[in-house]
């Protein structure tokens, strides 16, 4: 298996696609850095990830406190005494308008889902320079590559990514570090229960669209063999990817489907 001994880290491992990719580490013999805020959800996480490996040792903060992730980082690195495998997963979604959030509240989301992510992996990039060789995935969205409503700083954040990473990409500072932006759709996981509102309440509601979307250990798996090959961009989809091409080819419409599919929710 070719995550077999690798030293992996994942923030946001506590729940939804970064459980499931622990949990698919976990069988494949990975040795684990978990990183997440809720440490007795974390450490429950642990507990299921123990039962397939050996190796699995938890660091718990809040990825929005910034000043803590280039301690926090080198902590990761003494655990097993370096890291072959960086993924960014952390992250939070919104579900309001425009006109209805609060300016703080974009401030949130960015932090948490552009910023941190930034930050931890620069944090950790002299250790892969050193090392020469890694992979970094990132977690973005099918919300990176075209807007949809209820969606504006989640999207705004994702999109960010893109431009970062893609950047990252071009510029290549280690050949053989690898960097995998990965683009979910509709996932089956609890991403909507804690989705900001305008007012940076959560949402508390599970969407239809994540009840019937793709199961997240099929997810993680898709996101692991695509690190596996080496790929740069993946997008894990159904009728997000459908939109997507219309958004291309017939740009008007696209407008018009987002619109009346978005403001159901």
């Amino acid at each position: 298996m070719y995550f077999s001994n690798k030293i992996v880290l994942i923030t946001g491992a506590s729940s939804g696609i970064g459980k499931a990719l622990a949990l698919e580490l976990a069988r494949q013999q990975a040795k684990l850095i978990l990183v997440a805020r809720r440490a007795e959800v974390l450490a429950e996480v642990q507990a299921e990830c123990l039962q397939y490996t050996q190796h699995c040792q938890l660091l718990c903060f809040d990825l929005k406190n910034s000043e803590l992730i280039p301690a926090k980082a080198a902590e990761a690195l003494t655990l097993f005494g370096g890291l072959d495998v960086l993924i960014n997963n952390a992250g939070v979604s919104q579900r309001s308008l425009v006109t209805e959030t609060a300016a703080e509240v974009d401030r949130d989301i960015m932090e948490i889902n552009f910023f941190s992510t930034v930050y931890m992996t620069k944090a950790l990039l002299p250790h892969f320079v050193k090392q020469g060789h890694g992979h970094i995935i990132v977690m973005s969205s099918m919300a990176g590559l075209m807007g949809f409503p209820m969606r504006s700083a989640y999207s705004a954040a994702k999109h960010a990514l893109h431009g970062f990473f893609e950047t990252f990409q071009t510029e290549q500072p280690v050949k053989d570090l690898h960097t995998l932006i990965v683009c979910p759709g509709r996932i089956n996981t609890p991403i909507s229960l804690s989705a900001l509102t305008g007012s940076g309440e959560k949402h508390g509601k599970m969407d239809d669209g994540q009840k019937n979307g793709i199961p997240a250990d099929k997810c993680a798996q898709i996101i692991l063999r695509a690190a596996e090959k080496k790929k740069k961009l993946i997008k894990i989809a159904k009728e997000e990817k459908i939109l997507l091409a219309i958004k291309r080819v017939l740009p008007n419409l696209f407008y018009k489907i987002a619109h009346n599919a978005g403001m159901k929710q």
